[in-house]
């Protein structure tokens, strides 16, 4: 995945910082509250091959269910090994960082991006919410170096 964006700030979180974003991501999808907000089609996909686009990918690997429940099940699988990096969109500047995961389905690459915004707080009311951008396959095969805390041979 060798492939940048250049309206992206890219950096290597460290373990536990990967870690502790996937436990509030969990947390999120397990409380009930999380609302999953999906670009199943998006402007970027206009120009692009349909074999890489969201659209594409969540009906080819998840035909007979609603786009929001797959995802919901399907990110609570990621681990800290599925990780790729984080991303600061240079547009978007007040917005959170997003995380980039890779996973294999059907020996196939899937290009995973999120966003994990934790709204509601203990005693307040409101929604999770989980922006997912990205759940495409990948449009160029990912290797063991993109993925910083897989272990090797995996």
């Amino acid at each position: 995945m060798k492939r940048k964006e250049v309206y992206e700030q890219q950096k290597i979180e460290n373990k536990l910082e990967v870690t502790t974003y996937l436990d509030r991501l969990k947390y999120a999808l397990a409380s009930g509250t999380a609302r999953i907000n999906f670009q199943i089609d998006r402007r970027v996909d206009a120009g692009r091959n349909k074999r890489y686009t969201n659209r594409y990918t969540i009906t080819t690997l998840f035909p007979d269910e609603d786009p929001a429940t797959a995802l919901k099940r399907e990110l609570q699988y990621l681990s800290e090994e599925d990780y790729v990096k984080t991303v600061k969109d240079k547009r978007h500047p007040k917005q959170s960082e997003m995380r980039v995961f890779g996973k294999k389905y059907t020996e196939n690459d899937v290009y995973i991006k999120i966003r994990v915004e934790l709204v509601n707080a203990i005693g307040a009311g409101g929604d999770n919410f989980i922006f997912v951008m990205s759940f495409h396959f990948a449009e160029e095969a990912f290797e063991d170096s993109d993925f910083p805390y897989r272990k090797r041979g995996e």
